[in-house]
């Protein structure tokens, strides 16, 4: 049985250990579980005996469970009844010609961005995509039959799920899909009257430009956002991250500091602001972190070894996600191989790997590629050439 699998089967769904079940139609309900439990579609089907196009067609709102299927469907999860009783009550909002009541789908959804939020920094991202496909079509159904205010919350909610859903993409290796979901993105939050989304919306395309190596474009792109007329200080402080690790990455040590103050700057501006944001919270982008990652950049190995190490002393559960956490450990590594303590440096990546496997994210993935270019450079003993083996072999997908 696979380790996620393994793992999954101490979480049950419903009432058996009181666990309530997530909100939401049948459809979202059976992908956000699918997602908690971390089974892909066929994985699921197996369980639940059914065929792989029944189980998208269910998640995706195209078809309603008979009731053979939806206690099938209950069975495998363990729900206790409650996924049966899901579906006898029908599927709401998709597709209706009525008004929607946007009040209980907004707080709903809400709480299952959340969650499935949670599951993305943990497994990765090809647990929750679909999860969320599944749901923007709900929300993008129920849109345009809600009316004044709950309308407008109805497609801030659906632009929430697509910026999540483009950095999804992103993390799966697919910048054209993630780009697309970005300026899917930005025309639902101008539905709902927030122009923000299209600031942060050059901050992603800043970051998709930095990961296929175009650091001009990158550094261009969030100096748009930064100068956006709607970005706000959690933006702008996203947009100077970017622009430090830009300019770190052409060697650039002056600009790369100017940034990074303004990163601290528009961060300790942002603290406390209740307001709804895009990306990541700021308050978990610990600045010694980053600036330890431009220093890496900038190729001041021995400066980012003692940021990296010292940082991570001091505050060892920071950042908590697994995705945040692995990409640092491999960077820490990185620096460590620049400053040829190759020992210390494989023992990080080998205690890593697991980790990177299981959430199969490709900016990791990219970090990974790097540590085995800089570790290469230096004398390996036959384990160590082993390692960087298997490491390259996962970096490359």
């Amino acid at each position: 049985m696979d380790p996620t699998d393994s793992a999954a089967e101490t979480v049950s769904a419903g009432r058996s250990s009181g666990t309530p079940l997530p909100p939401g139609d049948f459809g979202v309900v059976l992908a956000a579980l699918r997602a908690r439990r971390g089974w892909s579609v066929r994985e699921f089907a197996r369980r639940a005996n059914v065929s792989e196009g029944q189980i998208c067609n269910l998640e995706s709102g195209l078809r309603n469970p008979t009731p053979a299927v939806a206690a099938a469907c209950d069975a495998a999860f363990g729900a206790g009844g409650e996924l049966v009783e899901r579906a006898g009550a029908g599927r709401r909002g998709a597709r209706s010609e009525g008004v929607v009541e946007a009040g209980p789908v907004v707080a709903g959804y809400e709480r299952v961005l959340w969650e499935l939020k949670d599951i993305g920094r943990s497994t990765g991202p090809r647990f929750v995509i679909a999860s969320m496909k599944s749901v923007t079509r709900v929300l993008t159904d129920a849109g345009p039959h809600a009316v004044g205010e709950q309308r407008a919350e109805i497609w801030l909610l659906a632009s929430r799920f697509a910026e999540y859903t483009g950095w999804m993409a992103q993390e799966a290796g697919n910048p054209a899909e993630a780009l697309r979901w970005t300026n899917l993105a930005v025309r639902w939050g101008a539905h709902g009257g927030d122009e923000s989304v299209a600031a942060y919306a050059l901050v992603r395309k800043a970051f998709i430009a930095q990961h296929r190596g175009d650091t001009g474009a990158a550094i261009g792109f969030a100096d748009q956002a930064a100068g956006h007329p709607a970005a706000n200080p959690v933006i702008r402080a996203h947009a100077a991250r970017r622009v430090a690790q830009g300019h770190a990455r052409r060697g650039d040590a002056g600009a790369c500091r100017e940034a990074l103050e303004r990163f601290t700057s528009h961060a300790a501006e942002a603290v406390g602001d209740r307001t709804p944001h895009w990306g990541p919270r700021i308050e978990n982008g610990n600045p010694r972190l980053i600036e330890a990652s431009c220093m890496l950049s900038l190729r001041r190995f021995e400066s980012a070894a003692e940021l990296f190490a010292a940082e991570r002393r001091r505050r060892p559960d920071v950042p908590a996600d697994s995705n945040s956490r692995a990409r640092f450990a491999v960077r820490q590594a990185t620096a460590l191989a620049g400053v040829g303590r190759l020992d210390d440096a494989c023992q990080i990546v080998e205690a890593t790997l697991p980790v990177i496997k299981r959430i199969d994210s490709a900016t990791v993935r990219a970090e990974l590629g790097r540590f085995v270019e800089q570790a290469r450079t230096g004398r390996a003993s036959p384990g160590q050439l082993a390692l960087l083996d298997a490491s390259s072999a996962l970096a490359t997908g």
